[in-house]
């Protein structure tokens, strides 16, 4: 299951909670792909003591409509009562031309949040995604440098989310399909 990633496009993803070890270390490692080899942000790992307690969530690709691969995560936890945070979003880029997953997670960052009791759901986002949030109706609230790199802090609209109770089963996304 696990292991490299592929660079065939899925017919569909399971966007849900890791539920299994090799989701959760996948997603992981997906992370410091991201934010560690790529982005340079982090040296060695971008992991913190926000992990121990945030749920993980997780894009996973699919080989006969089975978990395959960790291909998209983010992480959401409860800061005070009331008080969400979504952090660490990343899409493995064999997989960004999808153009989806970063948003399915996002939604189901917020609606698990808001079916948990959130009153508020925040994110520290990196200035290049503000517009993929301002589409999914987040709003800017003020413009902060973290790990030497320019983000905004914004809020979601918990409106446009509708609850969604178990994280875990989460949903199946067939994306639309791009023109060649």
């Amino acid at each position: 299951m696990a292991g490299d990633v592929h660079c065939f496009r899925s017919p569909g993803y399971y966007i849900r909670q890791a539920a299994q070890t090799w989701e959760t270390q996948g997603a992981f490692d997906l992370r410091r792909r991201v934010f560690v080899e790529e982005q340079g942000i982090f040296q060695t790992d971008d992991r913190d003591d926000i992990d121990d307690g945030a749920a993980h969530l997780v894009a996973l690709s699919t080989y006969a409509h089975e978990p395959d691969s960790v291909v998209g995560t983010v992480r959401v936890h409860e800061s005070e009562p009331g008080v969400w945070w979504g952090s660490r979003l990343a899409v493995d880029d064999s997989f960004r031309n999808v153009g989806t997953l970063g948003a399915e997670l996002i939604r189901l960052a917020v609606r698990s949040a808001n079916a948990r009791g959130c009153d508020k759901f925040l994110a520290y986002v990196q200035m290049r995604n503000v517009i993929l949030f301002r589409r999914l109706r987040w709003k800017p609230l003020e413009e902060v440098d973290l790990h030497g790199v320019p983000h905004m802090r914004m809020a979601a609209d918990l409106k446009y989310y509708p609850p969604a109770s178990d994280p875990q089963i989460g949903w199946y996304h067939k994306p639309f399909k791009v023109a060649a």
